[in-house]
């Protein structure tokens, strides 16, 4: 079982205007963790320090298991490979190769670990193929693994994402906002399934969210965020007005 340990971490786009300012968290074992805050105040921009698709400007992220301790702030190249291997991420906007099919698409979140020749003829080890057949038949699509990315709602392709990222194998799973696009049963769905799999892999789960009731509802601890700060960090249930007050601003929108 791994954890994760973010210290002093800082994020500037530009020179002096920090979006993420000294973000000190730690992450173990199970539970869902939901991230909660007004747009542009750094959510997205935390999980995608997290898994380095953006370079964090100074801190560090520590991913930690029996085996190991790596800073995810500082690797590179190869190293910076292996290590996203142990980091699933399921996307906004989806992210699969629209033209490709849907087990095309899962057996994407084995290339991590597949040789470039076997990965350009699409050649995966029959242990792969089998795993991603039963995670169709886990999210729900047990009968799509022919369909084509593109012929798929929204929900589907959700679904097709999150067992994407559980192809990994991971250690851990970020989410970002992966409800947004969604209508509001198969938002709950999703959650659901997120929840289910963080638990059934015994793994962290750690979503960016706007919806707080859907967060009050799946996650088993908040971190609200206002202005690239940590505002709250602690049990769904302390998210009393005053607290959205100080994470959202304003009292109108509670109203």
């Amino acid at each position: 079982m791994a954890s994760l340990e973010i210290k002093g971490l800082v994020k500037e786009y530009k020179a002096n205007v920090p979006v993420l300012r000294d973000i000190n968290l730690t992450f173990s074992g199970e539970g869902l963790t939901a991230i909660i805050g007004p747009s542009g105040t750094g959510k997205s921009t935390l999980l995608r320090c997290i898994n380095r698709l953006i370079e964090p400007t100074q801190g560090s992220i520590l991913l930690v298991d029996d085996s190991s301790r790596i800073d995810l702030a500082r690797v590179r190249g190869s190293a910076l490979r292996q290590a996203r291997r142990r980091i699933g991420m399921v996307f906004q906007e989806y992210n699969l190769v629209e033209r490709l099919t849907v087990m095309e698409n899962l057996l994407t979140g084995r290339l991590g670990y597949t040789a470039f020749f076997n990965a350009w003829r699409r050649h995966f080890e029959p242990q792969d193929i089998q795993y991603a057949f039963s995670l169709l038949d886990t999210v729900g699509l047990g009968g799509f693994a022919n369909q084509r990315a593109d012929a798929l709602s929204g929900g589907q392709r959700q679904r097709v994402g999150i067992a994407r990222a559980l192809m990994q194998r991971p250690q851990l799973l970020l989410a970002d906002e992966p409800t947004s696009s969604l209508d509001p049963k198969t938002s709950v769905e999703i959650m659901e399934l997120l929840t289910e799999q963080g638990q059934a892999n015994g793994i962290p789960v750690i979503v960016n969210i706007h919806d707080v009731e859907l967060a009050r509802r799946y996650a088993t601890r908040i971190v609200g965020m206002s202005g690239g700060h940590i505002v709250y960090d602690g049990d769904p249930r302390g998210l009393a007005s005053d607290v959205l007050k100080q994470i959202y601003g304003g009292e109108s929108w509670l109203e």
